[in-house]
């Protein structure tokens, strides 16, 4: 029995080896480093002191090397295979992609290579890339072909099989973590963080890893969104070089608004997931802290930082935080959640809705127009006009809480090889090579190293700051609202500090092509809730759109 098994594998090998002969191998796409004077040239003349980039591309990648684990199996995949795949992966939700995999259209391993082989058209397009790979998974299609072999009665709803991208802050046990910083460029050696194992249980197959604004955004002041020393210049897919890519998520919201992937993971402290979620017309979650775990990811707040999912859709959002959820006993601000954000679906209505609208933002006319929508589907909305708070402290808050939460995880979820230990290591590390390392400076690492405000001090401002971001949304609770209406990540900062969660999703775009979404701030541990109204929020105004030179 043993013999012809091994005979019946060695045949079916033999077999699968000619199947491969018989498609004609394609020439090798080859990633070239183009010259980039002429667009920077250009770039200075942007109205916007942000989007006056010193470069585009990164100085330190090479992509034909995170390539070179796929040259192979991409040589058989044809423009031909891609395009009759793209109807049944492209902007599609997750359910739909598991009905076309049951059905026999796709499976695991076809829609891995999908997506490798789209990131490689775009990104070795010097007319079209976006700078937002950093490295991909080298076992993605092994693992993939696993998910394959191993399929049992999958359902619809699951994670199961789905290219999944992450943030470059979040641990991976077999890729680097670099937070876009050359000091943790060999940041290689880490055990995957909490939420990638809840993925992986789940059945998530990890693509890779995606650019980001270095350090998540606090590091260097007034300087371009998305960029970072490892993966260069993030864009937006919407207007390369015209709009903002948000941040610090930056690369998470490009990847998929350019469906490079299922979904990725962003991690915001205030407004990281809200924004670049906002700018490329993707939907985002910045859950309550506790929902989701923050162990082996690098972080600048405790008392701040979360991940969160970032997809296409509503539905897909919901599947994919029910796959990270899970109490961690490493992160004391971890909560036991039983609630399950999508069981027996999300209701496509408003009723016993009620919403709170901020007047200040009625004379923005995309913002108006939907409210107007809203109010004709019947739902109940409360004009109101928020107080005036002070946020005084939350630079402190952050400078504080990042001067001794950075050394906590290079001590304890970092590479042992990493020879900095704290922010004054990075800076001192930067300082040797400031061009390469930080063009644009480090003025915030320079100012965390600065603040010698004490601990005492630091908890009487969060306690502050927590109060005036609750009183900011009072009316939440004093006019028992579902939820407060805003925009992009106007209010963030406020949600931040009070501990609110906020969902943004689609609600137009500008008459430049720029995206605009409507963020929904909810009560604490209210995810289920904002989803629901999300969710039929999506339905009635069905506003997302492809980047036209990305379809």
């Amino acid at each position: 029995m043993k013999k012809i098994v091994i005979l019946l594998f060695f045949a079916l090998f033999v077999f699968a080896c000619q199947q491969k002969e018989l498609k004609e191998k394609q020439a090798p796409v080859i990633f070239k480093k183009y010259n980039e004077t002429v667009a920077l040239e250009k770039q200075q003349n942007h109205k916007s002191s942000r989007m006056q980039f010193k470069l585009f591309q990164s100085k330190y990648l090479d992509m034909n090397t995170v390539f070179k684990p796929f040259e192979e199996d991409l040589a058989y995949f044809s423009e031909a295979d891609y395009n009759a795949l793209k109807p049944f992966i492209l902007e599609q939700n997750i359910p739909s992609i598991q009905k076309n995999i049951t059905a026999g259209n796709l499976n695991y391993e076809k829609l891995t290579l999908f997506y490798l082989y789209r990131i490689r058209k775009f990104e070795s397009d010097s007319t079209k890339s976006l700078n937002s790979i950093i490295t991909l998974n080298p076992n993605a299609l092994k693992e993939a072909r696993a998910k394959d072999k191993n399929r049992n009665l999958t359902s619809d709803f699951s994670i199961y099989g789905m290219p999944i991208l992450l943030k470059d802050n979040i641990n991976t046990n077999n890729m680097p973590t670099t937070a876009g910083a050359l000091a943790l460029a060999e940041n290689k050696n880490t055990k995957d963080a909490f939420i990638v194992e809840k993925l992986k249980e789940n059945g998530a197959l990890i693509l890779g890893k995606v650019n980001l604004s270095e350090w998540a955004y606090f590091f260097c002041s007034g300087c371009p969104l998305g960029y970072s020393a490892i993966g260069g210049q993030t864009l937006n897919p919407y207007g390369r070089g015209e709009f903002e890519t948000g941040g610090s998520s930056a690369a998470s919201g490009v990847t998929v608004a350019s469906n490079f992937a299922v979904a990725a993971v962003g991690t915001e402290t205030a407004g990281s997931i809200t924004s670049p979620s906002s700018q490329n017309s993707v939907v985002g979650l910045k859950p309550t802290i506790g929902v989701l775990s923050r162990s082996g990811i690098v972080p600048i707040s405790s008392t701040l930082d979360t991940p969160g999912p970032m997809t296409k859709n509503v539905i897909d959002n919901a599947i994919f935080l029910n796959a990270m959820r899970g109490f961690d006993k490493n992160d004391a601000a971890s909560k036991e959640i039983k609630e399950d954000y999508f069981k027996n679906g999300l209701s496509n209505n408003f009723s016993n809705i009620k919403l709170g609208v901020l007047k200040p933002l009625l004379t923005d006319s995309i913002y108006k127009m939907n409210i107007d929508k809203l109010r004709a589907a019947g739902v109940e909305l409360v004009e109101i006009t928020p107080p005036n708070i002070s946020f005084n402290g939350f630079v402190t808050l952050l400078n504080i809480d990042m001067k001794h939460d950075l050394p906590k995880y290079l001590a304890n979820n970092a590479d042992k090889s990493i020879s900095v230990k704290s922010v004054k290591d990075v800076v001192n590390f930067n300082l040797k090579d400031t061009v390469l390392r930080a063009p644009y400076g480090q003025q915030l690492f320079d100012g965390i190293v600065a603040d010698e405000t004490t601990l005492e001090a630091l908890e009487i401002i969060k306690n502050n700051l927590e109060s005036e971001g609750k009183k900011y949304f009072s009316a939440l609770e004093d006019q028992k609202l579902d939820a407060i209406l805003s925009i992009n990540n106007y209010h963030s900062g406020f949600a931040a500090t009070a501990k609110y969660p906020t969902l943004t999703v689609p609600m137009g775009y500008k008459n430049s092509g720029e995206p605009v979404s409507l963020t929904f701030v909810g009560k604490p541990f209210s995810e289920r809730k904002l989803l629901e109204i999300g969710f039929a929020f999506e339905q009635l105004t069905k506003v997302r759109k492809m980047p036209k030179n990305y379809q």
